[in-house]
């Protein structure tokens, strides 16, 4: 019997994942040969190796990926402006937290695809509505990680600093460098939010990104290419995901000694 938190060496981590993958595409190659569904529900997996290959021959994949990732990083940006150190005045003074928490904290359960009609009657359907709504997306939810983290400084580091004459703007500053880390670690997570949204966004009136180019594939029912996508969309945010890890292993290495070993497969060696 397994023991629970049993550690497991790099090789068995890379078998494991191996066979995982292999599972899924031995079952993706046995139902899209069966019959039991659809003909376009599951296409082939070879198919879709090759519209892979015609997605960066014919359709611009790098240009529509750049794009898609451009939004992410404009939204990624002004969510980040607004939610840091509107979590840090937040998570310092409680009055204000029970002000503006009563407002945000609903934001957060609302599915946020409700609110895409808003932002097209408000935005139109150009380039301020879909970073406006990716903004909208992501801010909410790095604001809780924000005041989540601010909570966590320990008070004897602020008792210290206060015993040593510092004044507001000092213990500020001195609570942001002590949470930031743990906020640059939800970062990776922010950024997976984005992606989930921006394909969301790219589906209205846009003429380049990733979601744009899925969608133009389904209008022509032409599904090796959507899933040709959807694998290209994986593998960008993987790789964007991925350099972020490394970010924040060289800018705060302490972290990593102490994550658990369960976070090794996604992120960076």
């Amino acid at each position: 019997m397994a023991k629970i938190r049993q550690p497991v060496g790099p090789t068995t981590r890379v078998a494991l994942g191996v066979t995982a993958w292999a599972l899924i595409i031995g079952a993706w190659f046995a139902l899209s040969h069966s019959g039991l569904l659809p003909p376009f529900a599951l296409p082939d997996p070879l198919g879709v190796i090759k519209a892979i290959g015609s997605l960066w021959s014919e359709y611009d994949l790098l240009g529509n990926v750049f794009m898609s990732w451009w939004r992410i990083a404009q939204a990624f940006v002004w969510s980040a402006a607004v939610a840091i150190p509107l979590g840090l005045m937040m998570g310092a003074f409680p009055a204000l937290f029970h002000f503006i928490n009563p407002v945000v904290a609903p934001m957060r359960s609302m599915p946020i695809t409700a609110f895409l009609p808003a932002f097209m009657a408000l935005f139109g359907m150009d380039e301020g509505m879909k970073v406006g709504f990716l903004v909208f997306g992501m801010m909410f939810y790095l604001l809780a990680v924000v005041v989540e983290e601010v909570n966590k400084v320990d008070e004897a580091l602020l008792e210290t600093a206060y015993t040593l004459g510092a004044g507001t703007p000092q213990t500020l500053w001195l609570m942001f460098r002590a949470s930031f880390p743990g906020v640059f670690g939800s970062f990776r997570i922010l950024y997976d939010v984005g992606w989930t949204y921006v394909i969301l966004a790219e589906m209205v009136n846009a003429r380049k990104g990733v979601g744009y180019m899925i969608e133009a594939a389904r209008k022509v029912l032409d599904f090796e290419r959507v899933y040709a996508g959807i694998i290209a969309i994986g593998i960008a945010a993987f790789l964007f995901r991925w350099l972020l890890t490394l970010a924040e292993h060289q800018l705060f290495p302490w972290r990593r000694a102490v994550a658990p070993q369960t976070r090794t497969a996604f992120t960076a060696k």
